[in-house]
């Protein structure tokens, strides 16, 4: 049973990532793989292959879980993100830049889009690089069937693929840049860094401040930026830059390091394009503590300053 516990964490990355962009949830996402490994663990026979068994298991568990959970996405007010993903546990030198993007809110966010199974095959063979029998035995359909959801899933995929800077050191030079004239109050430096479409959108999930349905154009967002920097710096909020969903972003700390909220940013063609913030305390517990969005909110107003 140590041999078989051992083997199961050393996949316990692989089947977690598969989890995670079947489900957009980190805490789901850690239950899938709990639940795989008890039912693992009561087996009375050894698999053949374990990254296959267990592959198959907790893609099924995933699958189902989220049949559930579209149902409450559905209900949901505001705009839906997924949890932020700080760290993918599974690496693959190989196909790091694919399984990045692949984690990435954008693509997370067209993954919305395709049915329970199209979504499972889809994970399995387009960023696993799973082969057709495997993935037919882990969604328990046929491999012709399983090509089909396959051919259907990059259809979708790429009616919408989320295009960023081919060049990842970029970047996260303009993230740097970007978070630093934030910090600074450089709002001059701020407005150039944006496009001129840009989009502000927070998922707050009724709970917390937002914006609505979000905030469109440099001008505007830079106006938001206008209020919202100097006065969380004077209330000792923190911006702490880091990788949210394989892409360039920050967390939101306030003066006694519990969490406010991310950002991840979409950076195309030297601007950032897209900035979607997490705000839904529900979805940031595994950070850590999370502050009290609406406490922040109250004390920044009162920190603000007649030219602010």
């Amino acid at each position: 049973m140590s041999t078989r516990g051992e083997g199961f964490e050393e996949l316990r990355p692989l089947l977690f990532s598969i989890a995670y962009r079947i489900l957009g949830s980190v805490s789901e996402a850690e239950d899938a793989v709990q639940e795989t490994w008890l039912r693992y663990e009561e087996s009375p026979t050894q698999p053949r292959s374990a990254k296959a068994f267990l592959s198959a298991v907790v893609t099924r568990i995933s699958i189902n879980v989220l049949r559930s959970a579209r149902v409450r996405r559905e209900e949901y007010v505001g705009p839906w993100f997924p949890e932020p993903l700080l760290t993918d546990p599974y690496q693959d030198p190989a196909r790091s830049a694919e399984l990045a993007d692949s984690v990435s809110m954008a693509a997370l966010l067209l993954l919305e889009r395709l049915s329970p199974l199209e979504r499972a095959v889809f994970v399995l063979r387009e960023v696993f690089g799973f082969d057709f029998p495997e993935v037919a035995s882990a969604v328990g359909r046929s491999e012709a069937a399983c090509r089909q959801l396959a051919v259907r899933a990059r259809r979708h995929m790429a009616e919408g693929r989320p295009r960023f800077e081919a060049d990842r050191r970029e970047r996260e030079r303009l993230a740097g840049r970007f978070f630093h004239a934030f910090r600074d109050g450089d709002l001059d430096g701020l407005r150039k860094l944006l496009a001129a479409d840009v989009h502000l959108v927070a998922d707050g999930g009724g709970k917390t401040p937002l914006w609505g349905t979000g905030i469109t154009g440099a001008d505007n967002v830079t106006r938001v930026f206008a209020a919202l920097a100097p006065p969380f710096a004077r209330i000792g909020g923190v911006v702490e830059p880091h990788e949210v969903n394989g892409q360039p972003g920050a967390i939101f700390r306030d003066r006694d390091g519990k969490v406010v909220n991310t950002w991840a940013l979409d950076i195309l063609d030297g601007r950032v394009q897209t900035i979607r913030t997490v705000l839904n305390p529900d979805k940031l517990g595994h950070m850590g503590p999370v502050a009290d969005a609406w406490a922040v909110l109250r004390e920044a107003n009162k920190a603000r300053r007649p030219t602010d």
